[in-house]
């Protein structure tokens, strides 16, 4: 059984990652193939990462998304299941690849999840708000995860069997920051596709400006609305919370309200999560408000 380790690449270094996945593929000698795509990175990015000695590396000549990318290793691909990390990942168990190979051996999972982590330190405040999101809405325990197993799903960390990821591709509509995840982990569940948890993170290794964080909050706030906006997939993010918040202001009719409000606050919710120690219930109503918004456009 050959295993395919497909790693999308924007803007980021890859070279410490790539290293410790082909360090563990020699000294074990695993069947493993290592291939990069690089999304149309910055040229500095991209002469950084053209030296490392992988299977198969790509440069897309210009940017097509986080879902398309992912769907494109499909034609590249030689191995039974494919393991997609984020290029900002960084190992951090010797076993890495071993212990997905073993749970594949063991269980003939369709789709596994290995978690992920960040530095338990916090960092300095311009970093805060990122850190804080991963702390407490991201870096789930293995018992958390495995009760809301498509919930718990990111893309950042996963194995899934090649035949599986044939039928189930990422919406290709979806092709900057945000939900793509849940959305294919909604479609596995309604096709009966299990998702299998397991302990195998990987770290979590860029550190993200509160006012990237702002911005990426707000893209996905945008593409939820895609989400929304089609009726073939709408009812896929419905238990989310954000969801429920809009369709209440909807269904009551204040969102023209709720809007005037946003528009009004804005800059202030900007200056609050810029600053870093702002509670997670700002960034929320952040994205309601941007998600509201994007609704009320044609």
């Amino acid at each position: 059984m050959k295993l395919s380790i497909c790693i999308p690449i924007y803007n980021f270094d890859v070279n410490a990652l790539v290293s410790s996945l082909k360090n563990e593929i020699e000294t074990k000698n695993l069947d493993a193939e290592i291939l990069l795509l690089d999304d149309a990175s910055d040229i500095e990015f991209q002469k950084i990462n053209s030296k490392v000695k992988v299977d198969t590396f790509e440069i897309l000549k210009q940017n097509i998304g986080r879902s398309a990318i992912r769907n494109s290793f499909l034609d590249l691909a030689k191995g039974d299941y494919l393991l997609f990390l984020d290029c900002d990942g960084k190992i951090i168990s010797p076993n890495f690849i071993s212990d997905y190979l073993d749970d594949i051996n063991v269980n003939h999972s369709d789709v596994i999840y290995g978690g992920r982590v960040v530095d338990s330190h916090i960092p300095e405040k311009k970093y805060q708000l990122r850190w804080n999101y991963a702390q407490k809405r991201e870096n789930l325990s293995l018992k958390k995860r495995r009760q809301k197993p498509y919930l718990g799903f990111q893309t950042n960390n996963f194995v899934i069997k090649k035949s599986v990821f044939q039928d189930f591709r990422f919406d290709e509509k979806l092709k900057n920051y945000g939900y793509e995840d849940l959305l294919f982990a909604m479609e596995l569940k309604a096709a009966g596709v299990k998702i299998q948890h397991i302990d195998n993170p990987i770290f979590n290794n860029d550190i993200e400006t509160n006012q990237v964080f702002t911005g990426k909050a707000a893209e996905a706030a945008e593409s939820l609305a895609l989400i929304l906006k089609d009726v073939k997939t709408k009812d896929k993010v419905s238990d989310l919370k954000v969801t429920k918040a809009y369709k209440k202001l909807r269904d009551y009719r204040l969102q023209g309200v709720f809007n005037l409000s946003f528009y009004l606050l804005e800059p202030f919710l900007k200056t609050r999560l810029n600053m870093g120690n702002a509670h997670l219930r700002i960034l929320d109503f952040y994205k309601l408000g941007v998600l509201s918004r994007t609704m009320s456009k044609n």
